[in-house]
């Protein structure tokens, strides 16, 4: 068990300010927090028992203890692997880059595998493998997200359609049933036409679901299902390399998940679109 410490420099923007205090002493103090009974930290942080039992459960953790489980977890793995996200080089040798950029991804999946639900996911995919229509939306690099699930869920024969700005998102939410599910990804939740598309897929009924950043955020806060991913690097060099690289991570688990559900209906779906595609290219000589 772990991913406290993940979960909290996550949330840490979107807490209330006493939550925050709180927040920002733990991580300050892991070590010491671990050992420290919710009346004493009540003591050192000033703030009272019910507002770090408020802290806890925005994190998802069913009280102060599960979140001090948590947190010892993730001292137990940073002690093991003694690995954080690197910067990401300048003027660096090839050795370098290739380093730096490959621990920043790694480091992304397994934040991500702190914070992720198992029993969302199950949802999700219960939700998309039952779905008439779904519908993916994203803006910027989550188009890319979002164009690499349509791909993945066309090949296996399920009805997927996709929007990349509010006018295209629109009309496909616009026409969603409470037969449909319509995913909205979007790292930082803030997206406005992705809150705009999701809002009226919801009014319509549809079943929402979400790709964010751990933590609440207007586009989790929107949806049925929420599955957020984590990565922590910093440097604005990075361009949304590692979070993009968590977040295909979790499209690929929905996607085995959504062909284990249909086995051999997704196989033969599967043989169908690499025959197109071979003859495609037999024709035209590629």
């Amino acid at each position: 068990m772990k991913g406290g410490l993940i979960s909290i420099q996550e949330s840490l923007d979107s807490l209330k300010p006493s939550e925050r205090k709180v927040a920002e002493y733990i991580l300050k103090h892991p070590d010491e927090v671990v050992k420290l009974s919710i009346q004493k930290l009540s003591q050192r942080t000033n703030v009272s028992e019910a507002t770090i039992i408020r802290l806890s459960r925005t994190l998802n953790c069913k009280g102060f203890q599960e979140l001090k489980l948590r947190i010892a977890g993730d001292l137990a793995n940073r002690n093991e692997q003694n690995q954080a996200y690197q910067e990401v080089p300048i003027n660096g040798s090839v050795d370098s880059v290739i380093a730096s950029v490959s621990n920043n991804n790694i480091q992304s999946i397994q934040d991500t595998l702190s914070v992720l639900s198992k029993d969302e996911v199950e949802k999700a995919i219960h939700a998309l493998s039952k779905a008439h229509k779904i519908a993916v939306y994203g803006i910027g690099a989550s188009a890319i997200i979002a164009q690499d699930f349509k791909q993945k869920l066309t090949r296996i024969n399920r009805w997927c359609e996709t929007g990349f700005d509010y006018d295209t998102q629109g009309m496909i939410s616009a026409n969603l049933t409470e037969d449909d599910v319509a995913f909205g990804i979007s790292y930082s939740g803030q997206t406005e036409d992705i809150i705009r598309s999701l809002t009226l897929a919801k009014e319509n009924g549809a079943t929402i679901i979400s790709l964010t950043k751990f933590g609440s955020n207007p586009v989790s806060d929107l949806a049925d299902i929420s599955l957020y991913t984590s990565s922590l690097e910093k440097s604005i060099r990075s361009g949304a390399m590692s979070s993009r690289i968590s977040q295909l991570n979790v499209i690929d688990i929905l996607y085995v998940g959504i062909m284990s559900q249909n086995y051999d209906e997704s196989i033969a779906a599967l043989e169908r679109t690499r025959e197109a595609v071979k003859m495609s290219k037999r024709n035209y000589g590629e």
